[in-house]
């Protein structure tokens, strides 16, 4: 199972992964960690990421970059409007009343809506992915800015499920910052003492978020956030931008914004600007050759100067820094520390409000690029069956107060009750009852607008289906609702709670006490199951139901229940027989729930963009074949012409020489005129057609490079066996155990070889280095291997073992010393003394021997 985390950034995306050593943010094709958030369109394929992004301004008006916030939003949305105007592509409505991003795709004009475009965004980052864990990527934590609304989630989830993806989580990016804290953190105070409190402030191209998050020892609680939406580093850029335009305008005469690449290109410095005025206090130059009109154009600007041109933005920094503190009713003497992320912390006027508002220093402990990330896959291992993690509970929270307006009956005031305040936590269960005589309607919205950065309040309705009264009575439904794991508003279930009157029969009873038992088994089946969700996140559920109270527990002495039952008989002997009480049984029956969300893709429309995809993943594999086949004939051409002139010379006639040459200029010239466009096929086939001519020569080339080797290892070889079979004439003892038809066969295929190697050695002395081969290197190998097949087998067989002669009495180890001690002092017999032997012993061992 892979554990994987997306940041999914305005500007940029991160990828990190869990291996067995620890959390990894992996590198794309190009060695970078960081992967532009660009898609571009061409003629034949899509190109996203790196390639993509140098596409920018060469293909401006098909390059799609800055759409994370376009999610979720609808065409004539006020934001969507005003970026529209700043984008260099086409922004168009949609049949659902969405954004769509109007480009030229395979020389065909196609719309794409915004969550097919992060879809293939994530495409890309899952093949990162699966490059580095060589396995498939299915299951990911995807981070989102807490600020996003429930329709802006639920597009990046569409988004994910386009490309296969099966999100876990939606993380909110300051809790995977904290995550990545404080899992690693071994000085948190213990759960009973008071917590550790860390500030978290980011600031990236495009908002800034500021959180308060509460830390003890295996436990993260998030207290409050605040944010700024439209304020990040682009904003920064946009002052620089107006300021050299400006300056532009008045030195040069040039009207910058007139030409869309001029000021991408003058977007592109300023930001390479901004980067260098933050580590340098001095003046720094901005240079751009043939900006507009073949005109070179300069300025200047230090950091002073970039602070004060930027000083409006930098005081929007203390409002969502006082909203914070508000929502946690914390002074600043509280903080513990205060963390800083994003690219645009690296200014060294941001980090100084920061650090002026709390009066401490900033803390720089995490990376400010990749912490996001990293934490999406530390939740992504917390959730995995496959990694064991250390025991850290997350506890998010709300962003928005989300209340419940309901459909009313005549006799009914209007029902509107917020159902989770801000800041609440989440994932969070809550069941709500309701008395109807019909079907009804519950809609679900934002309780504050003023405070969401979207226009519209309304998250949904949703029709509570199959109600109807029973004789006569409002029927009692029960309605849970909650926010999930991705911290999204819905009405998960419905369900109707009926009582029934049975007999009071003896087998009815069981059965009525079996029907109680199993109402509170489901019960508790759908506490665990609420308690389940929350333990994903380490918090505890809370949830308001009407849950009878258990029955008395049943006593288990038998001298007890004895006593019970003579009383009640005693009782019964005493008073007059009672008619007999109906018995009530409850049954809790799930009723359908018919859910519209704002701007929710359907089904038909989700399937087909997923369809698509797919079209286009298979047409980019297929324009990659092609590319491919092309650079191999060009990179083939390139490396014969130079080999031609170099170590290849010696190895190919004048003529044929010549007749190649000028096959490698054609072709050469072939690439860059008709061949520029050409089908995969036609590529192989030319490829072919020069290695007709290169084959043979580099084969050449080859061979005289591995012959030489191939043929002082065959003569070693033979030398080896050839000392052998001289060494058996000569009666070693080590190879005395032969067979001397074994070895002849030895002397024959050693002498065969040798005849071989010799006429071969002499054939190919005979031919020049241009001239074809007599003999190749794989023949022989293949003489080599016949040879060793057949003599190694022989030369290599064991020795037959000799049994000495065994005695029927044990050997005692200590008479056995005194033996031999005293075999030195018997008198040798003259028969012995010549190295002859006792005739009974020498007929003992000639009879083991045979």
């Amino acid at each position: 199972m892979s554990v994987v985390g997306f940041d999914l950034g305005f500007q940029n995306c991160h990828v990190a992964i869990a291996r067995a050593g620890g959390i990894e943010t992996v590198a794309n094709e190009f060695s970078d960690r960081c992967t532009p958030a660009v898609v571009s369109f061409g003629t034949k394929n899509r190109t996203i990421g790196v390639a993509a992004k140098n596409q920018l301004i060469t293909n401006a008006t098909n390059t799609v970059s800055s759409f994370k916030k376009l999610h979720g939003r609808a065409f004539n949305d006020p934001f969507v409007q005003k970026e529209r105007k700043n984008l260099a592509y086409e922004l168009v409505q949609t049949n659902n009343g969405g954004v769509g991003i109007k480009v030229m795709y395979l020389e065909e004009s196609h719309v794409f809506s915004v969550e097919q475009r992060t879809a293939m965004l994530l495409n890309k980052l899952k093949e990162t992915a699966e490059h580095n864990l060589k396995k498939p990527v299915t299951d990911c934590v995807i981070s989102v800015p807490s600020y996003f609304t429930d329709s802006e989630r639920r597009s990046v989830l569409d988004s994910a499920q386009i490309v296969g993806l099966n999100c876990l989580k939606l993380m909110n990016d300051m809790t995977a910052v904290a995550l990545n804290y404080g899992i690693y953190k071994q000085d948190l105070p213990a759960p009973e003492e008071k917590p550790k409190i860390v500030i978290f402030a980011d600031m990236g191209h495009s908002s800034f978020q500021i959180t308060a998050c509460a830390f003890n020892k295996g436990k993260l609680k998030v207290l409050g956030r605040a944010f700024d939406p439209y304020l990040g580093g682009r904003n920064f850029d946009d002052k620089l931008v107006e300021h050299f335009c400006a300056a532009f305008k008045t030195k040069y005469k040039l009207d910058v914004k007139s030409k869309i690449r001029a000021l991408l290109r003058l977007y592109q410095e300023c930001e390479k600007l901004k980067k260098l005025m933050s580590s340098n206090s001095t003046d720094i130059p901005l240079n751009i050759e043939c900006f507009m009109n073949d005109i070179d154009v300069s300025g200047r600007m230090s950091r002073f100067e970039f602070e004060t041109l930027c000083a409006d933005i930098i005081q929007r920094i203390d409002a969502p820094m006082h909203s914070l503190m508000e929502q946690i009713q914390l002074g600043v003497e509280d903080i513990s520390s205060v963390e800083i992320v994003g690219g645009a912390t690296r200014i060294p006027a941001v980090k100084e409000r920061i650090a002026k508002f709390f009066g401490k220093d900033v803390s720089t402990t995490l990376n400010a690029d990749e912490a996001v990330a990293r934490g999406c896959a530390l939740q992504c291992a917390i959730l995995s069956p496959a990694f064991k993690v250390r025991e850290f509970s997350v506890t998010d929270v709300v962003p928005y107060p989300i209340s419940l307006k309901w459909s009313t009956e005549a006799d009914e005031a209007e029902g509107i009750h917020e159902v989770f305040n801000r800041n609440h936590a989440a994932p969070f269960t809550k069941v709500l009852t309701f008395y109807r005589k019909n079907p009804f309607q519950l809609e679900a919205f934002y309780s504050d607008p003023a405070t969401i950065p979207y226009p519209q309040p309304k998250i949904g309705q949703f029709v509570v289906q199959n109600i109807y009264a029973t004789k006569g009575e409002k029927a009692k439904v029960k309605v849970k609702v909650r926010i999930n794991t991705h911290c999204i508003f819905s009405v998960s279930t419905a369900s109707v709670v009926e009582k029934v009157e049975v007999e009071d029969t003896e087998d009815q009873f069981a059965e009525s006490s079996q029907d109680v038992r199993n109402r509170d088994m489901y019960t508790v089946e759908e506490d665990k199951n609420v308690q389940q969700d929350h333990a994903e996140a380490g918090t505890q559920p809370q949830v308001q139901t009407d849950v009878p109270p258990p029955p008395p527990p049943e006593p288990t002495s038998g001298e007890h229940k004895v006593t019970d039952t003579e009383k009640e008989n005693e009782k019964k002997s005493d008073k007059p027989p009672e008619a007999k009480k109906p018995k009530i049984k409850v049954k809790n029956i799930e009723v359908p729930i018919e859910a519209n969300f704002v701007l929710q893709l359907g089904k038909d429309l989700l399937n087909m963009y997923i369809e698509n995809e797919g079209k286009m993943i298979l047409q980019d594999k297929l324009e990659k074949k092609r590319n491919d086949a092309k650079n191999a004939v060009e990179e083939y051409v390139y490396e014969y012409r130079d080999r031609l002139s170099g170590p290849y010379s010696k190895f190919i006639s004048e003529e044929d020489h010549r007749q190649f040459s000028e096959l490698l200029t054609a072709t050469e010239d072939w690439l860059y005129e008709d061949g520029e466009d050409q089908p995969r096929q036609v590529y192989v086939e030319k490829l072919e057609e020069l290695k007709k001519f290169g084959s043979p020569v580099h084969e050449r080339y080859r061979e005289s490079e591995e012959r030489p080797k191939a043929f002082e290892e065959l003569g070693k070889r033979l030398q080896h066996y050839a000392k052998i079979v001289d060494e058996y004439k000569y009666q070693n003892e080590a190879y005395q155990h032969i067979s001397t038809v074994d070895m002849e066969k030895v002397e024959k295929c050693v002498r065969e070889t040798m005849e071989w190697m010799t006429n071969a050695m002499n054939a190919q002395a005979k031919q020049q280095l241009n001239q074809n081969l007599a003999v190749y290197t794989h023949e022989i190998k293949a003489q080599h291997s016949s040879l060793d097949s057949t003599c190694h087998r022989i030369v290599t067989q064991p020795k037959p073992k000799v049994e000495s002669p065994k005695s029927d009495k044990p050997v005692n180890a200590m008479n056995h010393n005194e033996d031999i001690h005293s075999e030195k002092n018997k008198t040798v017999p003259p028969s012995q003394q010549n190295g002859e032997c006792h005739p009974s012993e020498k007929q003992t061992i000639d009879m083991d021997l045979a």
